[in-house]
């Protein structure tokens, strides 16, 4: 049984930074592309970033330049690294292996 678990939200001031976490049990994430997802309060869930297994990333625009989208093979697991946060980065955010697994999310609050 796959289980994906984030951790790593919480509240902070804009231009802050949090460093999201991503553990996976039961498949191994240097065999699937990996990504982080949001759903904002009244929104639809959004594609934040992706990791492809040739390491190759991709960006939604307002990630670009402020979100870093890693992972550790040996550790199985995948982070997601947002500086200069923004009141409208407030969302769940989710980890995604394969497109098929999904973790519950993790709350992320930007405000003053």
């Amino acid at each position: 049984q796959v289980q994906v678990v984030e951790s790593g939200g919480g509240s902070v001031q804009p231009g802050g930074s949090l460093r999201l976490s991503c553990v996976v049990s039961g498949t191994s994430v240097s065999t699937y592309l990996v990504g982080w997802y949001r759903t904002a309060p009244g929104k639809q869930r959004e594609l934040v970033a992706h990791l492809a297994t040739s390491g190759a990333t991709h960006y939604a625009d307002f990630a670009k330049g402020r979100f870093t989208i890693s992972k550790d093979n040996t550790k199985n697991m995948v982070f997601l690294q947002m500086n200069s946060l923004k009141p409208e980065d407030t969302a769940a955010y989710y980890c995604a292996v394969g497109l098929m697994h999904w973790g519950q999310g993790t709350r992320v609050n930007v405000s003053s």
